[in-house]
């Protein structure tokens, strides 16, 4: 039987500041806690309700329903709930397209967008320091366990960009088409928050502002964030294509 502590502690977690003195986070899901651990990431206790998992995930303990339930951050869990160490944040590796957030609030946004990082192989992921902890719970549900394998590093976005020499492009409802820009090989994509955008500060250091047209007569004022990020990765990973396609011809003649 899990003791009182124990859940005391995790229950804890969900909220950021005993995140941070403690250096835990939480993820619930068997396929969330499964692709953390084969991702490495470092595990301080899981906590399964079926007597089944305890096959799949080494060292696990059994608990009740209603234990589970004292534990989870969910209405209904789902019968596998895991406590993680808070991995070191890596170098950021500038050879590829850098993603930087802007005061993200919504954690279901920042979730999807983690998510999105992870299609597209956008493994560096910026954050400005009023951005949504990645750690939140519904942050971790978000994600599907792709926040294993992107780093996540929360920073003074306008110091880091007036300090780097990559070609900075954001993301505004009247910039310039994005199907109408050569995108380089790298650079640093910025999208801003839910409702106010990018802030004027970090507006000042972007040599490059750039749009998605909007098709059709429609009332709302702009896209999801998370939408809008989808697309406009999608547009620097289809010219990635292009460039290694015309790279390819050019060896051949």
């Amino acid at each position: 039987m899990v003791s009182k502590n124990q859940i005391k502690l995790v229950k804890s977690l969900q909220q950021k500041k005993y995140r941070s003195q403690h250096g835990l986070f939480v993820v619930e899901g068997e396929k969330g806690v499964a692709e953390l651990l084969e991702e490495g990431i470092k595990p301080f206790k899981v906590f399964v309700e079926q007597s089944k998992f305890l096959k799949k995930f080494d060292g696990a303990e059994l608990v009740l329903n209603t234990e589970l339930k004292q534990m989870s951050s969910l209405i209904n869990p789902n019968g596998v709930l895991g406590v993680f160490h808070i991995p070191d944040t890596k170098p950021l590796k500038t050879h590829d397209w850098l993603l930087a957030l802007d005061s993200i609030r919504d954690p279901g946004n920042l979730g999807t967008i983690i998510r999105l990082c992870d299609w597209f192989g956008i493994k560096n992921l910026i954050c400005s320091m009023d951005t949504v902890d990645c750690y939140n719970p519904k942050v971790l549900q978000a994600t599907m366990g792709s926040i294993a394998r992107i780093n996540v590093v929360y920073l003074d976005l306008t110091d880091f960009l007036g300090k780097t020499k990559l070609p900075i492009y954001g993301a505004f409802m009247d910039g310039e088409s994005i199907y109408n820009n050569q995108l380089p090989e790298k650079g640093i994509l910025i999208v801003g928050n839910e409702g106010n955008g990018i802030s004027d500060a970090i507006e000042l250091l972007i040599k490059k502002r750039i749009a998605i047209p909007q098709h059709g007569k429609v009332t709302t004022e702009s896209l999801n964030v998370a939408t809008a990020t989808a697309i406009l990765l999608n547009e620097i990973r289809r010219g990635d294509i292009a460039s290694t396609k015309i790279g390819s011809s050019v060896t051949r003649r």
